[in-house]
């Protein structure tokens, strides 16, 4: 039976964990707090972020990252994106040293600019010199709303890594009859399309917060894309890659459903909320609260205009009043649609 770790026990953490086990491996899940590991090991469910889920019998946890890491053929990573390096570098020294590391943050950090892969191959690579962390680090993304796939509703989803044949066994590992992934070898087009997509759903939620009508709210998507794209074409990605789930199937369901938290956490400051109270508010992680600046970093460092981006780090950090950031984008230069 294929063994899995998966460190993090929020929605998503769990939900996957959920995944895996329903395809047939072993899970352990990874928790820092002893009284949630409890209740996910007595009570079967996670009573946080999954209240009312029954949990599979091959999912059990526990507060000791070296129980959970070990013989772990998969190790996940499911903690917010800002905490990785951090969490990781005291993990990094009990994993497998030919554990396959996924990811399912989708942010970029902050200071770096570097992406999740790239923190992970740092980190585990530090930890382990010419242990060829590369070939296995891969990144699993796409429209992933956690409470849908623990509810087994039907999804798919992208798993990326640079050697096509661990992509396959983690496609293997968490193919379920509810939960279909597909595999790719462009690792930076499908991370970028989890990260930006996150600052784009906080545009748009501002824009429904905002009394704004499904025309500006399509206007915001397409011109999100695009500014993602450009950033991808920048680093290397695929341009095919923002067409698929990873770009278009991600960015629509983060920009629409009511489950996204930062979709839900834009409408709040679209509605007039403060920063400060609509973070007090928001019990887990919207990625793109702090991904945002990271992004717009990224993007001046590959000198890729990001116009949205830029918009939405003025309206959450410097204070800018939605109404004028709305006036400033349409006031912009007139251009053709491909640029």
């Amino acid at each position: 039976m294929t063994r899995c770790a998966v460190f993090g026990t929020g929605s998503w953490g769990t939900a996957f964990a959920m995944v895996l086990a329903d395809a047939g491996c072993e899970v352990t899940l990874w928790g820092r707090r002893a009284g949630l590991v409890d209740a996910i090991n007595t009570g079967r469910t996670n009573p946080d972020y999954l209240p009312g889920t029954e949990l599979p019998r091959g999912v059990r946890a526990t507060t000791d990252p070296a129980e959970a890491a070990r013989d772990a053929e998969f190790t996940v990573l499911a903690v917010p994106s800002q905490t990785l390096r951090e969490n990781l570098a005291g993990w990094a020294p009990l994993l497998p040293a030919d554990t396959v590391l996924v990811s399912l943050m989708k942010g970029v950090e902050l200071g770096t600019a570097k992406r999740m892969s790239e923190v992970i191959e740092e980190v585990v690579g530090k930890a382990s010199p010419g242990a060829g962390v590369a070939g296995r680090v891969a990144v699993l993304t796409g429209p992933n709303l956690a409470r849908e796939i623990a509810a087994r509703q039907p999804a798919a989803s992208v798993v990326a890594c640079r050697d096509e044949g661990v992509a396959r066994r983690l496609q293997t590992a968490c193919h379920t009859p509810y939960f279909r992934p597909y595999t790719n070898t462009d690792v930076v087009g499908c991370e970028l399309g989890g990260a930006v997509k996150n600052v784009i759903a906080l545009a748009v939620g501002i824009a429904d917060g905002m009394g704004l009508g499904d025309n500006a709210k399509a206007s915001l998507i397409t011109r999100g894309l695009a500014e993602t794209t450009r950033l991808g074409l920048a680093m290397g990605a695929d341009a095919h890659t923002f067409a698929g789930l990873a770009g278009m199937g991600d960015l629509v369901a983060t920009c629409s459903s009511p489950l996204s938290r930062n979709h839900t956490f834009g409408t709040n400051l679209g509605r007039g909320m403060t920063l400060e109270e609509t973070i007090a508010v928001t019990r887990q992680t919207a990625e793109g609260v702090k991904s945002c600046e990271s992004v717009a970093d990224l993007a001046r460092r590959h000198d890729v205009d990001m116009p949205l981006t830029e918009t939405v780090v003025g309206i959450v950090h410097d204070g800018k009043q939605p109404l004028v950031a709305l006036k400033e984008l349409m006031s912009r230069s007139a251009k053709a649609e491909r640029h």
